[in-house]
C-alpha cells in the first residue's frame, strides 16, 4: 500500500466531510490549502503522504500521495460553510489516491487517540484538540499506525 520515499513527510489534513467528498469525486487529483498555510504548502514535496481527517465525523477517510511541489490556483473547488460558497484554498499540490475509504468504513480517530504520539500533547479528554487547524506534520510512528489502520479498514471493506 505504501511506497516509501526517502525523506518524505507525512501530514494530517483536517477538512469537512463535504471537502472530502469533493476530493473523492475528483479522484484526489489536487490538495488545496488555505491562504494562511502557504509556508506549509511550500514544504510539501512529491512523495509526501497526506492523511485525511474528516471533521464532524472525527475519523480518517483516506490517504493521498503528493505528486508536485506547491503551485497557486484560485479556482474555487471546495465548498465552505453553510452557505456552500466555494473556498479557494489557493496553495495546491497535485496528488494521487493511495487508499480511500467509503464513509461507512472511516477509521474513528477516537480509537487511535491513545496510540498516536501527536495526540499525546493534549489531555486525553480533549484529544480532538490535536486535529484543530488545517494541516500538521506527524512522525513516522503515527504515519505507520494510520497507514496500517486505513489499510485494514480497506481490506475489511473488500471482504464484506
Amino acid at each position: 500500500m505504501s511506497e516509501d520515499v526517502a525523506g518524505a513527510k507525512s501530514w494530517i489534513l483536517t477538512g469537512s466531510l463535504e471537502n472530502f467528498r469533493t476530493n473523492v469525486e475528483r479522484g484526489f487529483d489536487v490538495i488545496g490549502l488555505k491562504e494562511r498555510r502557504r509556508r506549509q504548502a511550500a514544504e510539501m514535496e512529491p512523495g509526501d503522504e497526506v492523511f485525511f481527517y474528516v471533521t464532524g465525523v472525527q475519523a480518517f477517510g483516506g490517504i493521498a500521495r503528493v505528486r508536485s511541489t506547491m503551485f497557486e490556483d484560485r479556482e474555487p473547488i471546495w465548498p465552505q460553510g453553510r452557505k456552500k460558497r466555494l473556498e479557494e484554498y489557493p496553495w495546491r499540490v497535485a496528488a494521487e489516491p493511495v487508499a480511500v475509504l467509503d464513509e461507512d468504513d472511516f477509521v474513528p480517530a477516537e480509537e487511535l487517540a491513545g496510540e498516536l504520539e501527536h495526540v499525546r500533547k493534549w489531555p486525553a479528554d480533549h484529544w480532538q484538540l490535536a486535529f484543530q487547524g488545517q494541516l500538521r506534520t506527524i512522525g513516522e510512528a503515527d504515519a505507520a499506525l494510520l497507514r496500517d489502520r486505513i489499510a485494514s479498514a480497506a481490506r475489511a471493506a473488500t471482504r464484506a
